[in-house]
């Protein structure tokens, strides 16, 4: 498989307030429910922890506490079997101020787990899967009543509580985990949530809430707790699995797991949670609004009341849609790619950096990969005359921030070439060839635009303004692939696909009509945040006249294989590389034609 690095946090203030013991083994806890989801090596025995101590120390009764949480915590990674090798403390967690006053910060441990993973492309993810009838499982980790001291609820009802779940059983926990981690090797859990802050039913709702057309049918009938508060709300630390493999119940008991069947996935928008006599059922819709209401609030106060308002009423909207080009297989072979390639192609591009640019590594490798011998040119390297890019046929300015954006985005970088004689020539000469090709990603995008590189014999300029919502903008978006005459994109012409963006000056603004320009892409959405910055004919890239030089906004780079995308369709899990490389194996393919008619 892929391998790869998880990593997770954990901590429970509120509850070690109530009890130090119940903070520690929730916090290694939530570390471990968090981290589960991928496939480790070597299971719960492969997680390391750092334990990170927050606390008041050298207070009244503070110093008692530290040392019953401390103890707590290498009671229970010792009867985990899991080590604690690093940490640190920050043992004077007090303010005091002029007057005499302290505010004591809540004595909490911050765990940090890490582990080597088998298979990134295994990773179970937290939205449920499009499978109606498959059923919802939990696990009970702790095996403690469902108390609700150190809740979210508890502090809605201003109160700690006075009791907070502990682990009565830890080798349940670890009998659980390692189950748990076999299921998802073996590929046959379809979603999983673990249950932390909010408790059980946030973590359902959670679970739906990707969704405009996916529910759940409950019956928490075989659960001994009488009070569905309790149930619905206790943080007591468990899983939720949705499985449709039912041998994953027998294994389960004859494993000795205690587990509860709750009910199966339903195609409403709503959740349906039946206790003896109690019903209740959940809007959907209506919740998942209320949860993101404070993210609502929060935005009004960066993005301005309109486009928040926007972005409120379209996030759940704005579906990711995909369709993928007729021809795309998902597989090196298609694309006549070898990844172990280790000699050279003869056919030469180049990144080109400046300080401050961060992608130039993703997209060496994509362009490596795609089939080019890449190299590295700094800016230093044409300004002093060290490379002139005579040797190359394909160059890329990368994404980033060069300079640190100090005087806008790419300003500086395009008066090195501006205001640099050699640089400026090197430049001028390879857009002078006709064997050329070029493309720039986010801040290269604003560097080309800069520098006229696209539509040199406009009067009126494109310009790269801020995003209308005045702020940097980082999101998965959906765009369009129009009918277009670039070298790159034309092959995926009529197709939608989701790719990332990360800018704060990415608005295209264009004078002139629609038709006056080539635009390689587009957002899906015309309205905010769909199309994230607000550029004019939703553009998100364009192309020179000839199809040869491309400058996008977005970064395709970073959007290479599937396991890049934080949503892929479900139906391609097997692929190995998304579409997004067929654009730099088109490139490649260009410029093997032009030089072997030359």
């Amino acid at each position: 498989g892929e391998k790869g690095i998880a990593t997770s946090i954990g901590h429970a203030p509120v509850s070690a307030l109530i009890n130090p013991k119940a903070g520690s083994q929730q916090a290694i806890a939530e570390a471990l429910t968090n981290i589960i989801w991928a496939p480790l090596e070597d299971n719960l025995k492969g997680v390391s922890l750092s334990a990170n101590w927050m606390w008041p120390a050298k207070n009244e009764g503070e110093n008692a506490r530290l040392y019953e949480a401390v103890q707590a915590v290498s009671d229970f990674a010792i009867d985990l079997g899991i080590n604690i090798p690093t940490g640190k403390d920050s043992l004077s967690m007090v303010q005091k101020y002029p007057d005499g006053e302290k505010v004591y910060a809540p004595g909490t441990v911050i765990i940090s787990a890490g582990a080597e993973v088998t298979d990134i492309k295994k990773v179970v993810e937290t939205s449920l899967s499009n499978c109606v009838d498959s059923r919802i499982i939990y696990i009970n980790l702790f095996k403690d009543q469902f108390e609700l001291g150190g809740s979210a609820f508890a502090q809605s009802q201003d109160s700690l509580g006075t009791k907070s779940p502990e682990s009565k059983d830890t080798s349940h926990f670890a009998k659980s985990f390692e189950l748990v981690q076999q299921f998802i090797k073996n590929g046959r859990i379809m979603a999983g949530h673990d249950i932390g802050s909010g408790g059980l039913i946030t973590s359902l709702l959670e679970m739906c809430f990707p969704h405009n057309r996916l529910g759940m049918d409950l019956d928490l009938i075989s659960i001994g707790e009488e009070d569905l508060v309790k149930i619905l709300f206790s943080e007591q630390p468990g899983l939720i699995l949705q499985i449709n493999d039912l041998s994953v119940l027998e294994e389960l008991k004859s494993n000795q797991i205690e587990y509860f069947d709750l009910g199966k996935v339903v195609q409403q928008n709503s959740i349906s949670i039946k206790k003896n006599l109690q019903n209740l059922v959940l809007d959907i819709s209506e919740l998942r609004d209320l949860w993101f209401e404070t993210s609502y609030l929060l935005d009004q106060q960066q993005s301005g009341k309109e486009l928040a308002k926007d972005r409120f009423e379209n996030y759940k909207k704005q579906a990711l849609n995909f369709q993928f080009p007729k021809n795309f297989e998902g597989t090196y072979a298609s694309l006549k790619l070898n990844k172990d390639r280790n000699t050279p192609s003869g056919i030469k591009a180049a990144i080109i950096r400046e300080k401050g640019v961060n992608s130039d590594r993703e997209m060496a490798y994509m362009m490596y990969m795609a089939g080019f011998d890449v190299k590295d040119i700094h800016m230093t390297d044409l300004m002093s005359g060290e490379e002139d890019l005579s040797d190359v046929n394909f160059i890329v300015f990368t994404g980033g921030f060069s300079n640190s954006d100090v005087l806008g985005s790419a300003k500086g970088w395009a008066g090195a070439f501006k205001y640099n004689e050699k640089a400026k020539i090197a430049l001028e000469n390879f857009y002078a060839r006709e064997d050329t090709l070029s493309l720039g990603v986010c801040n290269g995008c604003q560097l080309m635009v800069a520098l006229d590189l696209i539509y040199p014999e406009h009067n009126e300029k494109i310009t790269m303004e801020h995003n209308s919502s005045h702020k940097f903008e980082c999101s998965f978006v959906n765009v369009d692939i129009p009918e277009n005459k670039s070298v790159m994109l034309s092959s995926l012409a009529n197709s939608k696909m989701g790719i990332w963006i990360a800018h704060g000056e990415g608005k295209f603004s264009m004078p002139k009509a629609e038709d006056a320009y080539s635009i390689a892409a587009k957002y899906s959405y015309s309205a905010y945040p769909g199309n994230p910055n607000g550029s004019d004919f939703n553009a998100a890239a364009i192309c020179s006249k000839d199809g040869r030089h491309l400058a996008i906004m977005p970064h395709l780079e970073r959007s290479i294989f599937p396991w890049n995308w934080p949503y892929y369709p479900e139906d391609r899990k097997s692929d190995e590389i998304s579409p997004w490389v067929a654009a730099l194996v088109n490139a490649f393919n260009w410029v093997e034609d032009k030089l072997s008619n030359n």
